[in-house]
């Protein structure tokens, strides 16, 4: 393995806490950075041409299976010709691919509509589920969007339901408590989703990905995400994949030990990660979503509407500007990630110990994604998943 991130900078000038490893003090200082100063000097960028910042000396170019992909399969997903994405790794972090925003202008709009009105909906399970009966939460789009639409009239008004929503889960519904999934705890997973996993799967080598677990996380702009290894899939031969929408965040990939520094990256909005082989299993984290510098505006990459006419068996549906009005007024001043695993392997089934522990286990305990008005507990940032 090659040697981790150098703690460099303004970084090495912060005071290590008692007890503190080093991606905990990495996390801490980004978590408290500046957006506009020398903060941020030291994270990568890979919508420049190599990425910028100290770390970009790292960044190699990443090879694509693109004859694995047709230009129509990719159109259909809403994607770029896989011939025209740009896709880098890092030296140390073999398995890691990173692939700037390869969707077509506007179709994006279809990633957010569907995040924020159609997966948010039952039977798919979210956050508010544990304190809220669920005729409440059956419909959360339904309920939130005239408060959105009217967010600019009334900035003092009380949060949507939307607003307070922080994590959904697809497919087999991932258990926050015991950290792990189970045969008798499954919904359907969103074909579009599904669809759009596969192809990005396979351009990157990995043919016959199948998506069978989805968690989405709905960032404000005072969330992170704690450090934590994605280890709960029964088959970490397949590659997790990575989303991302809305405004920008700073991502921390480290090592297999939290006493490695860890590499910062920005994730803009329609970028794509891909963590798999040594990469599948090693700490990473979100210690901060950036504001845009433009004031409470949408990055430019949003501007662009869906087009009007789709391909005939396009799995992306029609966005009203009605909706997209809703949309925009959320992702002002938030994020979502969605992450896609596959968790069994082809002919697995689960153990049996994990269907006779389901029947013990509470299915809503809490996700690992905070923010500074939550009421979860601040330990539960340094929870592993």
């Amino acid at each position: 393995m090659g040697k981790m991130a150098a703690v460099v900078g303004p970084v090495a000038a912060l005071a290590t806490e008692p007890g503190e490893d080093a991606f905990r003090k990495l996390f801490r200082f980004y978590r408290q950075s500046r957006p506009g100063t020398g903060d941020l000097g030291g994270v990568i960028d890979f919508s420049a041409a190599r990425g910028t910042g100290p770390s970009a000396s790292k960044v190699v170019r990443s090879q694509l299976s693109v004859s694995s992909v047709s230009e129509h399969d990719a159109h259909r997903a809403g994607l770029q010709p896989v011939n025209k994405w740009r896709a880098y790794g890092l030296e140390g972090y073999p398995g890691f691919i990173f692939i700037p925003n390869p969707f077509l202008p506007g179709y994006q709009w279809h990633w957010v509509k569907q995040c924020l009105k159609l997966y948010s909906q039952k039977p798919n399970v979210c956050n508010l589920d544990k304190h809220m009966a669920e005729q409440e939460t059956r419909d959360v789009w339904e309920q939130s969007k005239e408060f959105l639409r009217c967010k600019e009239m009334n900035k003092r008004r009380p949060r949507s339901l939307l607003e307070k929503l922080r994590w959904v889960t697809l497919g087999y519904h991932y258990n926050w408590d015991s950290k792990k999934y189970s045969a008798d705890h499954y919904t359907p997973f969103p074909s579009d989703l599904a669809f759009l996993s596969e192809q990005v799967a396979a351009a990157c080598g990995f043919q016959g990905f199948r998506a069978e677990a989805g968690i989405l996380n709905y960032y404000r702009l005072d969330s992170t995400l704690g450090i934590h290894v994605d280890k709960s899939e029964l088959d970490h031969s397949k590659p997790l994949l990575s989303f991302s929408f809305g405004q920008s965040a700073i991502f921390l990939l480290g090592g297999l030990k939290r006493d490695e520094a860890p590499t910062a990256m920005f994730m803009h909005s329609g970028d794509i990660m891909v963590m798999s082989g040594f990469s599948r299993l090693l700490n990473h984290a979100v210690p901060r979503v950036l504001p845009n510098p433009e004031g409470e505006g949408l990055p430019h990459c949003l501007d662009t509407p869906l087009p009007g006419v789709l391909p005939r068996d396009s799995v992306v549906e029609p966005c009203s500007l009605e909706d997209w009005q809703v949309c925009a007024s959320y992702l002002k001043t938030a994020r979502v990630n969605m992450t896609v695993r596959q968790v069994l392997a082809t002919d697995q089934d689960f153990p049996l110990e994990h269907i006779e522990e389901k029947k013990r286990d509470n299915i809503t305990g809490f996700c690992h994604l905070n923010d500074q008005d939550s009421q979860i507990k601040r330990a539960r940032l340094n929870s592993d998943s």
